[in-house]
C-alpha cells in the first residue's frame, strides 16, 4: 500500500482549473437527483482536489441523469 503524498499548495493555474471543474460538477448535479456524493481515490489524494476526478464525477452525474430521462427507461427506485 502506498503512503499518502504530502499535499502541495495549488498554483493559480491549478486552482483555476479546479474551480472550473467544480463549476462543471455543480451544473451536472442540478437535476441529477443526487443528494450527496461520496467517493475515494486510489492515490490517497482527496478527489475533491483533483480536477480530473471532479470532472469524472460530473460525467457520472450527467450519465445517471440522462439514463433517468431517456424515453423507454424507468429510473431505479
Amino acid at each position: 500500500m502506498s503512503e499518502p503524498v504530502p499535499e502541495q499548495p495549488l498554483t493559480p493555474a491549478q486552482l483555476a482549473e479546479l474551480q472550473e471543474a467544480w463549476a462543471e460538477f455543480n451544473e451536472a448535479a442540478k437535476g441529477s437527483g443526487a443528494n450527496s456524493v461520496h467517493a475515494c481515490t486510489r492515490n490517497g489524494k482527496p478527489w475533491q482536489q483533483d480536477p480530473a476526478a471532479v470532472r469524472s464525477m460530473a460525467a457520472l452525474l450527467r450519465h445517471v441523469r440522462d439514463e433517468d430521462t431517456t424515453p423507454g427507461t424507468e429510473p431505479a427506485g
